[in-house]
């Protein structure tokens, strides 16, 4: 039975800055676009049966630099709905709610049509995702195969959490930084981390 990659997308202006970054749709920056193409040669001695990549267009610019064009979009891969977050960074939202932490408060409502999510409803698109993937795994891609998710920091770790039979909140426990590469195995048919936040060096650094 093959592995969950997890790859997060490279850099962008606002995952740089630290703001927070759901539903705005912001390319990478070069340094994004270089993590990206970084990431090949990780996946080089690996046989990827299914890829599957978050909507937006950090996220496919990702695969597409890392070498899977033909990644299926999910949209349930999109990253958490920051609400009245979105663009703002933990440091600024502290200034209002002193001790605000986005994994056990959430988060204040948006605009129109981004009304936020609370953990478990992150958490709920995070099962759908892993259900689709673990009937890859088990035999749909192709014996043996491993199944690429390429998407975002909060929306993995969240996914990772569900994976190890932790509840949402459980995500505060994995930094992921952009470019990096995390795999999700089993030991004795026990869902195990096998690899995290695995980074390579960008050509030009």
């Amino acid at each position: 039975m093959g592995e969950l990659i997890l790859v997060r997308h490279g850099e962008t202006e606002w995952s740089r800055s630290g703001q927070h970054t759901s539903y705005t749709d912001l390319p990478l920056t070069a340094h994004g676009q270089e993590q990206a193409r970084a990431v090949a040669p990780l996946l080089a001695d690996r046989s990827i049966g299914l890829v599957l990549v978050s909507p937006l267009q950090r996220a496919r610019q990702t695969a597409e630099l890392a070498g899977f064009e033909n990644a299926r979009v999910v949209p349930d891969m999109h990253e958490w709905d920051y609400g009245g977050y979105e663009g703002i960074s933990t440091t600024e939202i502290h200034r209002d709610r002193p001790g605000w932490n986005l994994w056990s408060d959430g988060v204040a409502p948006g605009p129109d049509g981004h009304p936020g999510e609370s953990p478990a409803e992150v958490a709920a698109r995070a099962d759908r995702v892993l259900a689709e993937a673990d009937t890859a795994l088990r035999g749909g891609a192709g014996d043996g195969d491993d199944v690429l998710l390429v998407a975002h920091s909060h929306f993995l770790r969240v996914l990772t959490a569900r994976y190890l039979g932790l509840p949402a909140s459980g995500g505060a426990l994995f930094v992921l930084d952009t470019g990096a590469l995390s795999r999700l195995g089993r030991e004795h048919d026990r869902p195990v981390i096998t690899a995290w936040n695995t980074m390579a060096q960008p050509a030009n650094h």
